[in-house]
């Protein structure tokens, strides 16, 4: 698509890559913005700069953060003997909504995958570890999707802290095998989380 404007041609193109975001669509937010007040696209582009220069990842839990711990870290109102361990920050917004979980988290930042050249290095696994082995954690739920490679990962992470003397649970089947967790509903997911079962029973089922 050609504009005949250079300017609006590299704003569509910028906006066009997020996700989901059309050259169509992009091009309707640049003309909406173009008739918005000058203050409000200031105010768009300060936010965006902000994200980018403060936002971090929590140094405990590795969710994201304005902080170096994050708050639901820092919170003296949560389990700090649970930790619910998911594959993405996408995954911490969807357990939080359903308002079924008051632990902690730990966020791996994917799932081992060779074939995505993704390995065990490249994931918050030795974090995970060291975090149990120096604290009261008495339990751990793997909230992950219900993927061969997320499977696996979990696995590899049991067999790790087998020599733990704490619980090791997962999410209940209620989740269709191959969805992700942020996708699943709030009710479904709830009830997963409520209804875990050790994750034992879970690879001997699997």
């Amino acid at each position: 698509m050609n504009f005949n404007n250079r300017l609006i041609d590299d704003a569509v193109n910028e906006i066009s890559k997020l996700p989901g975001i059309g050259k169509r669509s992009a091009l309707r937010v640049v003309l909406y913005l173009l008739r918005q007040p000058q203050v409000q696209t200031q105010l768009l582009s300060q936010s965006l700069s902000d994200l980018r220069e403060k936002v971090m990842y929590c140094q405990v839990c590795f969710n994201i953060s304005d902080h170096a711990v994050c708050n639901l870290c820092s919170s003296t109102k949560r389990d700090s003997t649970v930790i619910c361990v998911v594959e993405s920050i996408e995954d911490v917004m969807a357990i939080e909504n359903t308002a079924q979980f008051r632990g902690l988290y730990h966020v791996l930042g994917g799932v081992i995958s060779p074939v995505l050249g993704i390995v065990i290095n490249d994931l918050t696994i030795a974090q995970l570890i060291s975090r149990v082995s120096d604290s009261n954690v008495k339990e751990l739920i793997f909230a992950m999707s219900t993927t061969v490679e997320a499977d696996s990962t979990a696995y590899y992470i049991y067999k790790k802290l087998l020599n733990h003397n704490i619980e090791i649970s997962t999410l209940a089947r209620g989740i269709p095998l191959g969805d992700d967790l942020e996708y699943t509903d709030e009710l479904t997911l709830g009830r997963s989380i409520i209804a875990r079962i050790p994750f034992e029973k879970s690879i001997k089922v699997n």
